[in-house]
């Protein structure tokens, strides 16, 4: 999302820059003038998740490699980033190296637009392609129209990243409940703690998550064809079939029945995840991204299971390495993505919570990390990663957060929801 969303991610709003280090080696690059002893790098991974801790590790292997080089880091919030992308990246202020949203509507628009650098060449010289495999790096290459799946390669991601359900096992040991393992057992295990006077989902209206628990329900009723067609246009979406229809009905119901707060409408992802961090959400359905950062603070004992009842869930290649068509320091932004790839910094990343594309799985030694990539495989074994809502069409991301806030509302139907996502996608979806 983050990924979502992705995509995000936990979309730790921090300062909007923040100098931790100054200075860094030239490069290639043809763009404005810049420091030559600077690597600009842009990233929005909180300092405690599995990637906040590689990257933070890869800076320092970074100027080891390049004496005198020094990396000027600046983190940013997922939705600073979403929304302010095309027009910094249009400006002199554009960074060397930039963590992006992947995407037909962000880094696909983005490449159509011409203000991204090709890493093809790149990626063939130093065998990223080798480490990447197929479902992961669907998600790096666009073609002209900047659809996702094929063409040129316009960023290289370190990780991957899926959706799954987190839930607090004190609390549900507290009132008999076992892990949820069928669509049945979330659903009792709901009404138990409803019935306790406790809403059980943590759920962010103004963000990312409300969208993604309708997402999740829509694809509990979908198929790879569904998926492609949403997603790749290939074939016609109908947001009033019955997986849609389903999706938006059951969501509706879930806030009726008080899974899902009527007042989390205006409630941001991070507020989300600390919900569930502090014991008052049992439990909370988003991304591989938060789980390093549980395993760093959750007091509690805790536990994922992949969505069940459903084949497929979101999911895809993490967030992309992006070099901006005016960086000037090319040569050491390439660097510095090797760096994030290589075996040292991999393993760190598996072992903190993320998923590695290219670790030794003997290293991977923590049993929480190894679940996570247990599952992980699980998934892509079935091909059951299904993208994320957003990404078909530039803009799609704020008419879902829109729309899906008036389902919580209860201001508009789920038949006029569908009508207005259908509407939104059709004016954006490419002529090909």
């Amino acid at each position: 999302m983050w990924t979502a969303r992705r995509r995000g991610k936990a979309t730790a709003a921090v300062a909007l820059a923040g100098a931790l280090l100054l200075a860094s080696c030239g490069g290639s690059g043809d763009g404005g003038s810049a420091d030559a002893h600077t690597l600009r790098l842009w990233h929005y991974e909180a300092p405690n998740s599995a990637m906040g801790v590689a990257w933070a590790e890869a800076v320092k292997e970074f100027e080891a490699q390049h004496p005198g080089v020094k990396v000027e880091f600046e983190e940013k919030s997922f939705e600073q980033i979403q929304k302010t992308a095309p027009m910094v990246l249009n400006s002199s202020d554009a960074p060397d190296l930039m963590e992006y949203n992947k995407g037909n509507a962000t880094t696909g628009l983005l490449s159509q637009q011409g203000l991204l650098t090709d890493l093809s060449a790149e990626v063939s010289e130093r065998g990223w392609d080798k480490l990447i495999g197929p479902g992961v790096r669907t998600t790096s290459q666009y073609d002209a129209d900047g659809v996702m799946g094929s063409g040129r390669w316009y960023g290289v991601p370190n990780y991957a990243e899926y959706t799954m359900v987190y839930f607090n096992q004190d609390l549900f040991a507290k009132y008999g409940l076992g892990e949820p393992k069928t669509f049945d057992d979330l659903v009792a295990a709901m009404d138990t703690f409803v019935g306790n006077g406790i809403t059980p989902l943590a759920n962010s209206g103004a963000e990312y998550l409300a969208h993604q628990y309708l997402y999740q329900l829509a694809l509990s009723k979908a198929d790879r064809a569904w998926v492609d067609a949403y997603e790749l246009y290939r074939g016609k979406t109908d947001f009033h079939d019955a997986a849609w229809t389903y999706a938006a009905e059951t969501f509706a119901d879930w806030v009726e029945k008080g899974y899902i707060g009527k007042n989390s409408t205006s409630v941001k992802a991070e507020e989300a995840g600390v919900s569930f961090l502090q014991g008052k959400a049992p439990i909370l359905f988003s991304g591989s991204w938060w789980y390093g950062r549980f395993q760093d603070e959750a007091t509690f004992d805790w536990g994922t299971t992949l969505w069940p009842g459903s084949d497929l869930t979101l999911g895809s290649g993490g967030n992309l390495w992006v070099v901006p068509k005016s960086a000037a320091n090319k040569e050491l932004a390439y660097d510095f993505i090797d760096i994030t790839l290589s075996k040292k910094i991999q393993n760190l990343l598996g072992n903190k919570g993320g998923v590695p594309v290219a670790a030794d799985t003997s290293a991977i030694t923590d049993p929480k990390a190894e679940k996570l990539i247990a599952d992980f495989t699980t998934l892509s074994d079935r091909d059951g990663l299904a993208f994320y809502p957003d990404w078909p069409v530039a803009g799609f991301y704020d008419v879902l957060v829109s729309e899906t806030q008036k389902l919580i509302t209860g201001s508009e139907e789920p038949d006029a929801y569908l009508d207005a996502l259908q509407e939104a996608y059709d004016k954006g979806v490419p002529q090909r």
